[in-house]
């Protein structure tokens, strides 16, 4: 017998609200074609007569699921080797993949970038040469294979931060300093960031990899996404322009990321949290639940409780970010790989997003337990939002007591059925989305 069908703070299946399906519309500028435009932008930038026949060259890839990497990579390799060149793809995430070769390799092989799919080799270690100090005296470290090469194109996605806002923040920069730093530089990095402050410290780290003496960066290839997970631009950046065109790229990256349409929320259920989702496993710029000890907490939105019903499969397992929710599935929490977990957190110095929320048995659990503790009554005057994840915020569910904030809001268009939750035998619900 399940002991919840006696909890004290179990909520009746006809006490809960009934949800509204909302479709939220956003600024979304589309790449039609990638592959096209990445080569398009290297020619208009010369990068061919900067690379001589023979010449290795590396091409950073990052652990984040990023919107067509691994035909992105292709096309840069594909560049590359016409341009007379041998490119080798490397992992460049930190400490991710439980900070060793062979899991930094899967991870990648988990977002597509194979040999076969890239067409070309991809070199993995964990082995780092210092290259220089900042000003700041930050010891500066550069992946041994990317220091072996005769030139490095950095590829990455310009987006927020999830624990910060500064001019540079997630980007072109932090791939130098903390991807290619492998964990020897992340550890260093993210040290000196509860002294100095990340809006400092990755700048600076990424300058002196920009301006390293053992391998030139040869181009940047910035990317930046649309609310809805699409390539939205493929910028190519010559590398004396990387920090003014980054943060210029990054304004747009903010005008065009998803958000949630509630200033108020009482309870947010999401459906998945992973790291191909966010490097918090959810967005702490949807959530605001941010946790570093430094960081710039956003205004909005206010919620009150999080529910975090599953993993994704991408995650393998690593849940940073879990810290952020009050209540997970025990079927979410049973999937969680403590070793990448606490590896990750720890490098970041962010040990708060390690924590482990209350378990709960099945959905009815943690949905009478988050509305019971948001401290609204009655339930049904609860104000829910129902999301799949924090990548993913065009289709989501709203309790009955947002419908008419969601109706006057123009940007949002409701569906004008309601959906009442039904329960299986187990206490668990399919997904809404």
């Amino acid at each position: 017998m399940d002991p919840f069908l006696n909890d004290p703070f179990r909520i009746e299946p006809a006490d809960l609200p009934r949800f509204y399906r909302v479709t939220q519309r956003f600024e979304a500028p589309v790449v039609e074609d990638v592959p096209g435009t990445v080569r398009a932008e290297l020619e208009r930038i010369g990068l061919a007569n900067r690379i001589r026949p023979g010449m290795r060259v590396a091409i950073t890839a990052g652990s984040r699921g990023v919107a067509n990497i691994p035909a992105i990579i292709r096309a840069v390799a594909s560049f590359i080797k016409d341009a007379g060149g041998e490119p080798v793809v490397l992992p460049t995430m930190g400490s991710h993949g439980g900070a060793t070769a062979e899991g930094q390799r899967e991870m990648l092989a988990s977002l597509g970038i194979t040999e076969e799919t890239v067409g070309c080799p991809i070199l993995a270690t964990m082995e780092t040469v210092q290259i220089g100090t900042t000003k700041s005296g930050i010891p500066v470290f550069l992946d041994k294979h990317a220091a072996e090469c005769d030139g490095i194109v950095v590829v990455g996605r310009v987006k927020q931060h999830t624990d910060f806002d500064a001019p540079i923040e997630s980007g072109l920069h932090k791939m130098m300093a903390i991807g290619l730093g492998k964990h020897k530089g992340a550890i260093d990095a993210h040290r000196r960031s509860i002294t100095i402050g990340f809006p400092t410290v990755i700048p600076e780290v990424g300058q002196v990899v920009l301006h390293n003496a053992v391998t030139p960066i040869l181009a940047g290839l910035a990317l930046v996404e649309n609310a809805h997970d699409q390539t939205a631009v493929v910028e190519a950046v010559r590398p004396e322009d990387f920090e003014v065109r980054e943060k210029e790229l990054l304004k747009l990256a903010k005008q065009y990321i998803g958000k949630l349409p509630f200033h108020q929320i009482d309870v947010l259920v999401v459906d998945e949290h992973g790291k191909n989702v966010s490097g918090n496993g959810m967005d702490t710029n949807v959530t605001g639940r941010v946790m570093f000890v430094n960081a710039t907490r956003p205004e909005s939105p206010r919620i009150t409780r999080i529910i975090v019903r599953d993993l994704t499969e991408e995650t393998h397992g690593n849940a940073t970010g879990i810290g952020q929710a009050d209540f997970i599935l025990k079927r979410a929490a049973d999937k969680i790989d403590w070793h990448p977990t606490y590896t990750n957190c720890l490098t970041g110095l962010s040990p708060e997003y390690a924590r482990l929320p209350v378990v709960c048995r099945h959905d009815h659990h943690a949905l009478s337990w988050a509305i019971h503790s948001s401290g609204r009554f009655p339930p049904k005057e609860a104000r829910i939002v129902w999301i799949k994840n924090t990548l993913e915020l065009a289709n989501l569910y709203v309790s009955e007591a947002l419908l008419a904030e969601s109706r006057s809001n123009p940007m949002l268009t409701v569906e004008p059925a309601p959906v009442a939750l039904t329960f299986d035998e187990t206490g668990h619900l399919p997904s809404l989305l």
